[in-house]
């Protein structure tokens, strides 16, 4: 049988409001009567109701956080920032994987405010009026993560990804390729896809070289849908002489899909990506990429949502953490 409150009250020789107060610390009760309390908890077992101690407390010790994919391994290393902080300042993490479903999405935000969660941490993929609307509503600290939300008013934590796409796309035409594709995330209103697109058009703009429709793929991520764009090119017979994918996976679909079809990565077909993923340094051959600070970005988020939820003061909507060109084995220069 569970044990209540009433039972401890009762036990204890004292009323329910008494057991409340030594439980949540909330006002003044005698030494004595604080130890008879507690000695009872011990001896029945008792366990407050997490629920019911936060509608009293207005404090629930919970942050949401929304993810698109969790198998991803990018997200999945933000995870680990976001959740080894959050046990730092004893905060547990309730975690939404919506498979990249608006529907879904607006249904755990819902299902995170009846939760009484004190922030939110979302990764979605794509930032809708239907989330604007949610979001003006609220009063609940909100934190989005590689994306830049200001047109919200939201606190963003990322990289600049239109940066780090220029300086990838010029460190391929600097080894000498003019013949460039880009296989990126994603195009209109897709987290940073944007972004990366216009910092490879610039690479390419500055050099005077010819961006080819063709060699232009979207992806969302996918690794399989990257294999299929790279086999696209092969047959068409308009493969490049290198290859730019913005996640670590989708270039781990393009080296695939050349090898099976003969090419040798990086004698034929230079091929980077972009995050640094723990697989990329053991992939053969070992990946250049782009790195960002996964791990951090996620710590940087929790931060920021418990400061937040503290009431300190913010100095800036968008925090933009650096990144770092790393040279590997899939890149080659050409004459």
């Amino acid at each position: 049988m569970t044990v209540t409150i009433k039972d401890v009250a009762k036990k204890a020789n004292v009323s329910i409001s008494t057991v409340s107060r030594v439980i949540n610390d909330s006002k003044p009760v005698s030494d004595e009567i604080k130890q008879r309390v507690l000695r009872v908890i011990e001896e029945t077992g008792y366990t407050p109701n997490p629920v019911a101690r936060s509608l009293v407390m207005k404090k629930s010790q919970l942050i949401g956080v929304i993810v698109p994919d969790i198998s991803n391994f990018f997200i999945s290393e933000v995870l680990n920032g976001i959740e080894e902080i959050g046990k730092m300042y004893n905060y547990d993490i309730l975690l939404c994987n919506t498979y990249g479903e608006l529907k879904q999405e607006l249904r755990y935000l819902n299902l995170l405010k009846s939760k009484q969660v004190e922030g939110i941490i979302s990764m979605t993929w794509e930032l809708r009026e239907e989330h604007k609307e949610f979001f003006s509503k609220q009063d609940i600290p909100i934190v989005m993560i590689n994306r830049d939300a200001s047109e919200f008013d939201i606190t963003s934590v990322s990289i600049d990804h239109r940066q780090g796409a220029y300086e990838m796309t010029k460190y391929l035409i600097d080894k000498g390729h003019k013949k460039i594709a880009l296989i990126r995330s994603g195009t209109e209103n897709y987290l940073f896809g944007v972004d990366q697109y216009e910092g490879y058009a610039k690479a390419m703009n500055e050099y005077n070289l010819n961006i080819d429709k063709k060699l232009i793929k979207n992806c969302q991520f996918k690794l399989e849908c990257a294999y299929d764009a790279v086999q696209e090119m092969v047959d068409k017979k308009v493969v490049p002489t290198a290859i730019f994918a913005t996640t670590d996976s989708m270039a781990f679909g393009a080296i695939n899909c050349l090898i099976d079809n003969g090419y040798r990565v990086p004698e034929d077909v230079s091929v980077v990506g972009f995050n640094d993923i723990k697989f990329a340094s053991i992939y053969r051959p070992q990946l250049t990429t782009i790195r960002q600070p996964i791990y951090d970005i996620g710590a940087v988020a929790i931060r920021v949502i418990i400061k937040k939820i503290k009431g300190e003061e913010i100095k800036e909507n968008i925090f933009t953490l650096p990144h770092e060109l790393v040279e590997r084995d899939s890149c080659i220069s050409i004459k």
